[in-house]
């Protein structure tokens, strides 16, 4: 049907090219090509041509003369010269008897000029025509020329998705929800036997790598029917119309194939927001509204089921998140402990490890890390065992692939003067003797002084013992005062300071700027929101909503916090000094010692004591 109401404007526009094409054409290419038959020549060839008997016939027009010369050898030619003022000319030609100077000395073929001035232009139009069809044809997705306003949706029948909700991990809660919809496409009449109509539309929203796309074909996988996958990007097109020609086919064809999902992925392509201001090319409004037409004309009875996902729920239109369009919103977060263990476990099949991995430990550094991040760490430390000479997986390959995909691999050439390794580990040791000392801080699990490939000099891992979702006051000032111990210990031991502590400061105002805007810690502020966040799920942008006095005040706040962490942090040090110089040395001797090994000295030089 889509080609039907689309092709006539195609041919429509195609055949007014056309005609201008061989408008074009007859007005200056075929006089061009009838000039180069005549050969241009001076007046005096003219005359010694008629003088020599072999001019048969001369037209003589207002600016020059045109005359008929035939060779010895029978050809004729036909050439051109300049009028002059000869009195005597007409006379002279009337000398020679068998000169003929009346009507047209051009011969023209018929045929030929119709060929020439009609013709070949067609031809050529039809070539170019089945050259851009063609291309469009490729560019689409489509098998033959005519597959303009065609979905190029990817379709999957009957489960050959290959994915089913045993390879979901870490998503208990959005598989649950889920469940319900394959349940409905197995078991139909026990919802219509009720009056109950299957959710239009789901929405998953989460951050990327979290496995939105991952649950939808596993929700087809489950349910056994035809799974149609396809990207927002691929509604947009460059001929207006286009886009919502492909929902409209998008549609038509899961209504053949009904019961089936339509899978879209980052509908906000085409979903977002309606501002109202005239655009010049509103083809994506287009496609929006076809979209919102289509979702409000199928029927839910037959077992249409619409998936999307997203990372920007916020930009999406208010008309496409209403019940009745998509009537479900399923968040689909970043795993918890739990979920990360599943997800680890899940990976790990696929590839030979050794007995008695503790993912339980891998899935504690790994905190924040998504479904997809994980799944490169057991590839990492896959990629580690092979590079190693080893047929399987160890402990330490993946707690090194942690570490490859926090902070990159080890730069071994790095070349670092003895001076400034000395100040890195006195920074590294600052950090771990800071975080050791408070009890609202995260264990110490690794010091490492050797440079990785993001730029880091070394640094300080630390990993909480179980999962937490809640932020206290004390944490937050456990973790600032943590982050300045580096730069203290350089004060303390060395009199100076160096650029070494330029990540720690920018973690250590981002967390005392929310601390004062969004989490209601401030003793000036109390619980006042000065700041909002957007785009939660990608980076999670902040802006400031408050006067220009009240920010300065938020900014005197902020210092105020890290200068009395920063206070902290150095009495810590001067007070521990003696277990800085001896683990500072213990790990420039090592470059790398455990949570463990550090803990070690630290317990003995307290019982000493």
């Amino acid at each position: 049907m889509n080609e039907k109401k689309n092709s006539p404007k195609i041919y429509i526009i195609f055949a007014a090219i056309t005609v201008l094409v061989i408008l074009l054409f007859n007005s200056v290419i075929v006089p061009a090509i009838n000039k180069a038959r005549i050969k241009e020549t001076n007046y005096s060839y003219f005359l010694s041509q008629v003088d020599d008997g072999n001019v048969k016939k001369v037209e003589i027009q207002q600016d020059k003369i045109l005359f008929q010369v035939t060779k010895t050898d029978g050809t004729t030619c036909i050439y051109s010269t300049v009028r002059i003022d000869d009195d005597e000319l007409v006379d002279r030609l009337y000398s020679k008897g068998n000169i003929d100077f009346t009507g047209s000395i051009e011969e023209t073929n018929p045929i030929f000029d119709f060929i020439v001035a009609w013709v070949l232009p067609l031809v050529f139009m039809i070539i170019l025509w089945n050259v851009l069809m063609r291309g469009m044809s490729r560019r689409i997705g489509g098998s033959n020329a005519m597959s303009f306003g065609k979905s190029n949706a990817k379709i999957y029948v009957k489960a050959q998705s290959g994915k089913t909700f045993a390879d979901v991990a870490g998503q208990d809660e959005a598989k649950e929800a889920l469940e319900e919809i394959v349940d409905f496409l197995h078991n139909p009449d026990k919802y219509a036997e009720i009056g109950a109509d299957l959710p239009k539309g789901a929405l998953l929203v989460g951050p990327p790598g979290t496995g939105k796309t991952l649950l939808a074909k596993a929700v087809a996988g489950e349910a056994n029917v035809p799974f149609f996958s396809i990207s927002g990007s691929e509604f947009v097109e460059m001929f207006v119309g286009m886009g919502a020609a492909k929902v409209r086919d998008l549609f038509q064809q899961a209504n053949e194939k009904a019961p089936c999902i339509v899978f879209i992925d980052e509908i906000d392509t085409i979903g977002k927001k309606r501002d109202g201001q005239f655009s010049g090319n509103d083809e994506r409004e287009q496609t929006l509204n076809q979209l919102l037409a289509e979702m409000d004309g199928f029927d839910g009875k037959k077992g249409v089921v619409i998936l999307a996902a997203t990372n920007r729920p916020d930009s999406l239109d208010p008309a496409l998140l209403r019940p009745g369009r998509f009537d479900r919103r399923i968040p689909v977060e970043l795993p918890d402990l739990q979920g990360r263990e599943s997800i680890l476990k899940v990976h790990a099949k696929d590839i030979k490890t050794a007995e008695g991995i503790d993912y339980n430990a891998i899935a504690r550094a790994t905190a924040g890390a998504s479904g997809a991040e994980l799944a490169n760490i057991v590839n990492e430390a896959a990629l580690r065992a092979v590079r190693g000479g080893r047929n399987m997986v160890i402990q330490t390959d993946l707690e090194e692939s942690v570490e490859v995909v926090i902070a990159g691999y080890q730069r071994k050439n790095a070349v670092i003067s003895q001076e400034e390794k000395e100040i890195i580990a006195y920074h590294e040791i600052g950090h771990a003797l800071v975080a050791a000392k408070q009890k609202d801080s995260a264990p110490v699990h690794k010091i490492t002084i050797i440079p990785r490939t993001s730029g880091a000099l070394g640094y300080t891992m630390q990993v909480d013992e179980g999962e937490k979702v809640l932020l206290s006051k004390e944490e937050a000032l456990a973790k600032i005062t943590t982050l300045t111990g580096g730069r203290s210990a350089e004060e303390v031991i060395f009199n100076t300071c160096t650029s070494g502590a330029s990540n720690d400061i920018e973690k250590a105002t981002r967390i005392a700027r929310a601390m004062v805007t969004r989490y209601g810690m401030s003793d000036d502020f109390d619980m006042v929101a000065l700041e909002t966040v957007t785009n939660q799920y990608l980076g999670g942008d902040t802006s400031l909503a408050c006067s220009a006095e009240t920010a300065a005040k938020i900014d005197t706040e902020v210092n105020h916090i890290i200068s009395k962490a920063h206070e902290n942090a150095k009495q810590i040090l001067t007070e521990n000094i003696d277990k800085l110089h001896e683990l500072a040395k213990f790990l420039l001797e090592r470059e790398t010692i455990t949570g463990e090994e550090f803990m070690e000295i630290l317990n003995k030089e307290t019982v000493t004591a």
